[in-house]
């Protein structure tokens, strides 16, 4: 987007075209249409403009929910841009650490820049991309929140007047997305450094615990189910060094390696009357076995991440199935078994095993009235299929 065009939809007439371009759109003409009747009062590229940003504030509903609608946007700053509850998140941890004052080093369309304003802290951010800083002045504007952006080298800006630095380093090469920290802007080695002060950078959920500084917390965070992000606290600002957050409808919960009393203590054991799925941020974190503890439980193989269990307890950090019975592994004698109990609609789990779900259940074939949920994991080492039901 071009950036004299994007200030033009600041103004008054630019407001117009936007709210046109919005009634357009939600009648259903069609874009086709939308654009061609935006035209005959206004140039190509506003028209264009203005249609993008009623497209992207529709995508942008599922991160920012009821904000999008008065936020603004870029197509590859959107993909980037936290999810709003997790940055809501983030910037409670900032606030309660007692951070009144933030920078945000890359600031992008300024989301973390909202979340933080919103929580009471007093932000500022810089950006490299000139339409980016003007796109997050124009959401701090649209939203009421106080706040300064200017366009500048996160890397070159002397952040000591601060109380936490924030940062989300860019983790793409010339061939898109990259998970190698050779190819993060700016660099790990800039990272590194900014880790030696009161800082939080975001980082990608699979980055590996060996590259987690020393005295650094690293925290991964789920919201209803997906690992969204990594976090890398540093300074005052660590509290442990392994913590799993997860957001869901019912709030947030978190689990850190204080509370893992470690693969030995709850050992391997055989299935018992219940199966637990850890969450993807729990998994992440290496905190498997604390999942385990807190349900009474042990897990089924070293290496998988399934926890079982004699009891049935509802946690934030695991899904729980009842286990009902084991059905054979070999695929013939698993076909055989489903349809021997009429089942037609079938969902497959699998952990630790070679296997795809969606050619599974095409092999399988199965066009039965009942519906179940096959989990194909290992247990002690073997091949093994439960037949299980959530709870």
């Amino acid at each position: 987007m071009d950036l004299d065009d994007f200030r033009w939809l600041l103004t008054d007439e630019g407001q117009a075209l936007l709210a046109d371009a919005t009634a357009l759109v939600a009648e259903g003409g069609g874009p086709l249409a939308a654009a061609s009747a935006l035209r005959r009062t206004t140039t190509p590229e506003r028209a264009a403009a203005a249609l993008t940003q009623v497209e992207l504030r529709e995508r942008a509903a599922a991160k920012f929910a009821d904000l999008a609608p008065r936020m603004y946007f870029t197509p590859d700053a959107l993909e980037q841009a936290t999810r709003l509850r997790v940055a809501q998140h983030r910037a409670g941890r900032a606030a309660a650490f007692g951070a009144r004052t933030l920078i945000d080093l890359g600031c992008g369309i300024g989301g973390d820049l909202v979340a933080a304003a919103t929580a009471g802290i007093v932000c500022a951010g810089v950006d490299l991309d000139p339409v980016r800083v003007a796109v997050a002045e124009a959401n701090l504007a649209a939203l009421g929140l106080p706040g300064a952006v200017q366009v500048a080298d996160a890397t070159e800006v002397d952040h000591r007047g601060f109380d936490l630095a924030f940062a989300d380093p860019a983790r793409r090469s010339g061939a898109g997305r990259s998970f190698r920290v050779e190819d993060w802007t700016p660099s790990w080695t800039w990272v590194q450094g900014l880790l030696a002060r009161d800082a939080c950078v975001k980082v990608a959920p699979g980055i590996p615990h060996a590259l987690v500084p020393d005295g650094v917390e690293a925290e991964w965070v789920s919201d209803e189910g997906e690992v969204k992000e990594a976090a890398l606290w540093a300074g005052r600002t660590a509290t442990v060094a392994r913590r799993a957050t997860v957001i869901g409808p019912g709030g947030l919960a978190t689990l850190t390696d204080e509370d893992d009393p470690g693969a030995d203590a709850v050992g391997v054991r055989a299935v018992g009357a219940y199966l637990y799925e850890p969450d993807g941020a729990v998994i992440r974190a290496g905190l498997v076995t604390a999942v385990a503890a807190g349900v009474a439980g042990g897990l089924v193989d070293p290496r998988i991440a399934y926890v079982t269990g004699d009891d049935a307890f509802r946690t934030p950090f695991a899904r729980g199935y009842r286990v009902l019975e084991e059905l054979p592994y070999r695929e013939k004698q698993l076909k055989a078994a489903l349809r021997e109990r009429g089942v037609g609609r079938l969902t497959i789990k699998k952990r630790g095993v070679d296997v795809t779900p969606e050619a599974l259940r095409r092999r399988l074939a199965l066009s039965g009235d009942a519906e179940a949920t096959v989990v194909l994991t290992r247990v002690a080492g073997e091949g093994t299929a439960l037949l299980v039901e959530p709870f």
